[in-house]
């Protein structure tokens, strides 16, 4: 079962400038686990506190012709849980980030072969390489 999909689910929820009402509370929870990424047993540990509250039910469905497999429960905020903890037990808390253009600070998940994402998007990079540029140019020529 590749559980990346509801990983990527909670990091579109964490980066929601309004979730729904009754996803707010867990907003914030996902979003504290990103804001310790650098420090993997604090990632494990809020983790678990997650999974603790918001258990994981697994059940089996043969939809859409595909054979029988394992579906998470229809539970919106388990689901994203277990995706988190699924990307960090299989490929590590430092794949957990916060994008690095200053005026952002959207999550994302780091999906490069070399572990090198710093931004959460090409626009957030386009921006910050521009600035970088701009303040090279001036310091040339002051």
């Amino acid at each position: 079962m590749d559980l990346t999909s509801y990983a990527e689910w909670a990091v579109r929820l964490i980066n929601d400038p309004a979730p729904p009402p009754e996803l707010t509370a867990l907003r914030a929870e996902l979003a504290a686990v990103f804001d310790v990424a650098g420090d993997p047993r604090a990632v494990a540990e809020r983790l678990n506190a997650l999974l603790v509250r918001y258990p994981v039910h697994p059940r089996l469905s043969d939809h859409d012709g595909q054979g029988w497999h394992l579906h998470l429960a229809e539970d919106s905020a388990a689901s994203a849980v277990m995706g988190l903890a699924a990307v960090v037990a299989e490929v590590g808390a430092d794949r957990l980030g916060r994008c690095h253009e200053p005026r952002c600070a959207r999550a994302f998940l780091d999906t490069s072969s070399n572990r090198s994402r710093r931004y959460c998007s090409p626009r957030c990079a386009t921006r910050a390489n521009v600035a970088a540029y701009r303040r090279r140019r001036s310091a040339q020529e002051g």
